[in-house]
């Protein structure tokens, strides 16, 4: 049986993988600061008091965790902070940076003994990093932040190539769930297919590549 760790996995897109890989079967491990009685209804192995931005909770996982061989590692836990030229904050542009790029960094290697010639990782990047996609500007914090992620995704393919692990940056979509305050084009049961879908289909020979949850491949 195949397992999977996903991290911020108690609500939206995380939940909704979560889910759906366990309806496929998987061994499923959900990490996140707090669990929800959505994410408890699962049955699944949840582990709580796990932050991203927090290097203590991610080493105590990762020992925890240190016999558990996992095949798809998925850095989905992250923050927005709405911010515009007229209201920039850089406290809260470092505590984004923090969750949302170095996270995934942290993650990956903490659980890199976990991984074996095939396993695969995944990060939930955004469109928002795109810096030919950028056409409206403002979410200073989220876009830097979400550049700067696709940056350690592409250095990891690299890197992780000898050892045979894919890595993949995947943007989930304009998505109807909490951190969007509900707005969005898709729900999240959608968004999580379309993910795992590019998961099933990530390989050696495209590892590094940024695509939308429908499949479309993303400008840098």
């Amino acid at each position: 049986m195949k397992t999977v760790l996903i991290t911020g996995a108690n609500r939206g897109i995380g939940l909704e993988m979560a889910k759906q890989f366990r309806q496929q079967g998987l061994q499923v491990i959900a990490a996140c600061r707090k669990s929800s009685p959505e994410l408890d209804e699962l049955n699944i192995q949840v582990e709580t008091h796990f932050d991203v931005g927090d290097a203590d909770s991610v080493r105590k996982l990762a020992e925890k965790l240190k016999q558990q061989k996992i095949d798809i590692l998925i850095n989905n836990a992250g923050i927005l902070d709405s911010m515009g030229l007229d209201d920039l904050d850089f406290d809260s542009m470092r505590r984004q940076y923090e969750v949302n790029t170095l996270g995934p960094l942290r993650v990956c290697q903490s659980f890199l003994p976990n991984l074996d010639s095939g396993s695969k990782i995944a990060i939930i990047t955004s469109r928002m990093g795109s810096m030919q996609d950028n056409t409206s500007g403002g979410q200073y914090g989220y876009r830097m932040s979400k550049a700067a992620v696709n940056m350690v995704g592409r250095c990891l393919a690299e890197d992780l190539k000898q050892q045979e692990i894919a890595v993949a940056l995947l943007h989930p979509g304009y998505v109807r769930t909490e951190m969007t305050g509900g707005n969005g084009l898709i729900n999240a049961d959608e968004s999580a297919r379309g993910l795992i879908q590019r998961i099933d289909e990530l390989n050696m020979q495209n590892t590094g590549g940024f695509w939308h949850t429908d499949g479309t491949e993303l400008p840098w």
